[in-house]
């Protein structure tokens, strides 16, 4: 399957760029300011932002099929209308389409959401996000639209590097105890998103991991799998701070996890079973 990876020098991006090409696929992986490092794939410039280009790029390669791993939080016109114009391309050229969006779209008052729930955001990213879910959803309803939690990797994800940061005084801040998500492994969410795209299905697919863990719980499990001072964490509560965006967000993946052959694996269990 010819497959173009919108946002693919991301930490996402890089990790589908990566189990495509080694699977012997055609690849073509977007960037912004710098390339890719990961080898057999075709990088291409793009700014998801630009209508034209976004045309123009998809025309071009042809793709079979697309995932829009591509968003800057603070940047509404990335996140909500680039993804209105992948779609629109996509559309027009032809081939499938895996929107990857975020558990931020809900607002935490229901605290475990299913595939079926409506999103309520109370954050500005949350909101660009929910933007973008109905934008995809009715320009090309083919779609898939993969909801997604904290992505966490072998060390190279922003809350590993935090916890790192935190356990050894290079940094200074806290760990949430009341900030509960579903952490999910890059490579299992990498998986099971070129599952769905090869897959028929469309629609909304929540794609997380097994365990609803605390920022707090899930930093105590990193410190220890990389053997740091797990005691030097410092907890705090979010619910202290005026930070903007739920609290308490768990996707039910059940109905996605019984489509799927992947594994939607626990933190609890990739940060401790030595398969990172």
């Amino acid at each position: 399957m010819r497959t173009l990876i919108v946002g693919g020098s991301g930490f996402l991006g890089s990790e589908l760029a990566r189990q495509r090409s080694q699977a012997g696929h055609e690849v073509g992986a977007t960037y912004l300011t710098r390339a890719g490092e990961t080898a057999d794939v075709e990088w291409l410039p793009l700014d998801v932002r630009r209508r034209e280009s976004v045309d123009e790029l998809i025309s071009a390669f042809q793709p079979e099929a697309v995932i829009n791993a591509a968003f800057r939080q603070t940047d509404w016109t990335t996140t909500a209308t680039g993804a209105a114009n992948v779609a629109l391309a996509v559309s027009m050229a032809g081939g499938r389409l895996v929107h990857v969006s975020s558990d931020a779209v809900f607002s935490g008052a229901a605290i475990r959401y299913d595939e079926t729930c409506v999103p309520d955001p109370i954050s500005p990213y949350g909101a660009a996000k929910a933007a973008a879910e109905t934008a995809v959803s009715a320009i090309a309803p083919a779609a898939v639209i993969a909801r997604t939690s904290l992505i966490i990797g072998g060390g190279d994800s922003q809350h590993e590097a935090l916890v790192r940061s935190l356990a050894t005084g290079s940094a200074r801040g806290v760990l949430f105890t009341d900030d509960v998500r579903c952490p999910v492994h890059v490579a299992d969410l990498a998986a099971a998103l070129l599952e769905l795209a090869a897959s028929g299905y469309r629609g909304v697919h929540h794609v997380a991991g097994a365990d609803a863990v605390s920022r707090y719980e899930l930093g105590l499990l990193i410190a220890r799998r990389d053997g740091l001072d797990a005691d030097r964490l410092p907890p705090g509560r979010r619910a202290d701070t005026r930070l903007p965006g739920p609290i308490d967000v768990r996707l039910d993946c059940a109905m996605t996890q019984r489509r799927l052959q992947t594994e939607l694996r626990g933190a609890r269990q990739f940060l401790c079973d030595g398969r990172w």
